[in-house]
């Protein structure tokens, strides 16, 4: 397992949520309640990587994904030996992807994650690259481990989760998020069956994952968190230097 972590991206989940802890409503629609100073911090932190996932239901919603156009991130881009754009790696286990969204038309390396099945459903010619790593248990799912392994070996060193919140629950339980930027928007959603940064089934108190907050930053009513999480193995050698 050591292994298996140290050779794949560094990767960092970033999202924007209501006070509420949602990141979209009760018919998850797309979350267009962030501001202006948020989605530039969303562009910042995209341009520190090498690639971006999402899922496609989240593509499906929006149709499109945040192309870097700032130039001086673009220039530091370029100055870090990176490429313009980070690679867009769309996650989709069904393979469900229209080839008519927005998102072909944009000037970004196009990239998806999949399964055999869902290979076998995808529009091709609209990736340059598509990677299919299958679960040996559960054919229908894709295997994170092998996947990152195989990012690291593509070349992506550093890689951003843009939701949605089963992507994120997946990556989480099998501890393969190092970093956690959260933007918390002032407005109430509620409802339980709107989505939250992190859904699928959960987690017990005995298996959470705890975090270190590094940064906390607040611009006009908007609060941006910023969270590194905390290994099983720190959190044992902590408790073992406090006996």
């Amino acid at each position: 397992m050591d292994k298996i972590k140290m050779l794949r991206p560094h990767t960092t989940v970033i999202l924007a949520m209501s006070a509420d802890g949602k990141i979209a409503d009760t018919e998850r629609s797309s979350a267009r309640f962030s501001s202006r100073r948020d989605l530039q911090h969303l562009e910042e932190q995209i341009s520190r990587m090498d690639g971006v996932v999402f899922g496609a239901t989240t593509l499906q919603v929006y149709q499109t994904t945040r192309a870097i156009i700032e130039p001086k991130l673009l220039k530091t881009r370029s100055e870090n030996g990176q490429t313009p754009q980070p690679v867009q790696i769309v996650c989709t286990a069904s393979g469900k992807v229209e080839p008519h969204w927005r998102f072909f038309s944009q000037d970004v390396p196009h990239w998806a994650l999949t399964t055999e099945r869902g290979a076998s459903q995808l529009p091709k010619e609209k990736f340059e690259r598509v990677i299919i790593i299958t679960q040996t248990v559960n054919q229908e799912k894709i295997d994170w481990l092998l996947a990152m392994q195989e990012l690291w070996d593509l070349g992506l060193r550093s890689l951003g989760v843009l939701g949605g919140g089963q992507l994120v629950a997946s990556l989480i339980e099998l501890d393969l998020i190092d970093e956690i930027w959260l933007t918390v928007c002032p407005l109430i959603l509620g409802g339980k069956n709107s989505p939250t940064p992190v859904d699928g089934l959960g987690l017990s108190q005995k298996s959470a994952k705890n975090l270190q907050l590094l940064a906390v930053k607040q611009v006009a009513e908007e609060v941006f968190l910023h969270y590194r999480v905390i290994r099983k193995s720190e959190t044992n050698e902590l408790k073992t230097k406090s006996k």
